[in-house]
């Protein structure tokens, strides 16, 4: 299909993109599994407009903050763990368009100053596209859009010293760290993540460190790369959008459904999570 004159779509056919929430609470993982899934996948040396495979944060859709609210995050007393905290709206229309084969522009997000920048990041259609954030299962119309649901399950006491040591790398005070996780971190991961744990289709225990599941998934992105994997296309038009469920045990079950993988790559963002 030809791309319409002035049009930013790049020349190769528009794809309708398999979509793959990846969900956990703070520093357990996310971004360091979705690295290493696109290192296996190989497409690191890919120039970015090209990419088959890409990810995205929730964290690039916090809302704009007042004056008021800016203050409050620079004191660490602004609640970015509340689903409030996130535009919903605008994470729903740029997903929505990514998964119809659209290039999108995707806002920047400054967590030195806590705002919105005024540079975005073109994002290319891609065959697979890796949605990373802490409640990206929350809202059910959000939800309901993936073809495929990861969470990973990291030991609390794991995800609260690695908060601390990369927060302490930023300079943020460690009273006002461990002040922030108490007040807003841990109990709004209990209330709004850990609850969205029941809508995956993949628990990805102890994160980077679990290859077995990792490569089991890369393999089964290689498959849809592949065009192995196609029968999810023709039942997303079907009007839920949503057709492939695999539960995956941690030993047990085999994956002979899942064949062998290559290599991709994250642009890995600093974020709070």
């Amino acid at each position: 299909a030809m791309a319409s004159a002035g049009s930013a779509e790049p020349e190769r056919p528009q794809p309708r993109p398999f979509l793959i929430g990846v969900s956990g609470g703070t520093a357990s993982g996310k971004s360091t599994v979705c690295e290493k899934i696109m290192e296996l996948l190989g497409q690191n040396a890919v120039e970015r407009r090209q990419r088959q495979v890409l990810i995205l944060s929730q964290d690039s859709f916090y809302k704009v903050l007042s004056a008021e609210q800016k203050a409050k995050a620079l004191r660490g007393q602004y609640n970015f763990d509340h689903p409030d905290a996130f535009d919903n709206d605008l994470m729903h229309t740029t997903l929505k368009s990514i998964v119809e084969g659209k290039t999108v522009e995707v806002p920047t997000y400054d967590f030195v100053t806590h705002s919105r920048l005024a540079e975005t990041t073109v994002v290319y259609p891609a065959d697979v596209v890796l949605f990373e954030g802490i409640l990206v299962f929350y809202n059910q119309d959000i939800r309901d859009m993936f073809h495929l649901r990861l969470f990973v399950d990291t030991d609390s006491d794991v995800r609260l010293s690695r908060r601390v040591l990369r927060d302490m790398k930023r300079g943020r005070d460690l009273e006002q760290i461990l002040t922030q996780y108490t007040t807003f971190v841990k109990p709004a991961f209990e209330e709004f993540c850990l609850p969205t744990k029941k809508y995956a289709d993949v628990i990805i225990p102890r994160g980077v460190d679990n290859m077995v599941a990792i490569n089991l998934i890369v393999q089964h992105i290689q498959d849809i790369l592949n065009g192995d994997i196609c029968k999810w296309q023709r039942g997303a038009m079907n009007g839920h959008g949503r057709t492939y469920k695999r539960p995956f045990p941690e030993q047990t079950e085999s994956s002979s459904v899942l064949a062998a993988g290559k290599r991709s790559h994250l642009e890995s963002s600093s974020r709070p999570h």
